[in-house]
């Protein structure tokens, strides 16, 4: 007996128009949409961020995989936050539950 395999009628519909797109010379291969970069985020709101989540230095270290160290130095102006940090930082604003469940 031959293996069934499901349809996914969305799928196919959406392949189906990326080809129709890439026939038009809409769309080629090396096609790729990039996220914006994220924005710097200042002292005041990385604390206001932090306690929104009602989370100790500590613990909102842990929510971002860094050390507690590093989000007293954010707060306190001493150091920046960049790349992965500030990502996190962006989704902990707009999506909280992301980091804490």
């Amino acid at each position: 007996m031959p293996k069934q395999i499901p349809l996914n009628e969305a799928e196919l519909i959406g392949s189906l128009k990326e080809a129709a797109a890439h026939a038009r010379g809409q769309l080629t291969l090396k096609t790729t949409k990039l996220p914006r970069k994220a924005a710097t985020v200042s002292p005041r709101k990385i604390r206001q961020i932090r306690q929104a989540l009602k989370a100790s230095t500590p613990v909102f270290a842990a929510y971002l995989n860094v050390s507690p160290d590093a989000v007293r130095s954010w707060e306190n102006n001493r150091r920046q936050p960049s790349g992965p940090a500030l990502r996190l930082l962006e989704i902990a604003v707009n999506n909280p539950g992301v980091l804490v469940s």
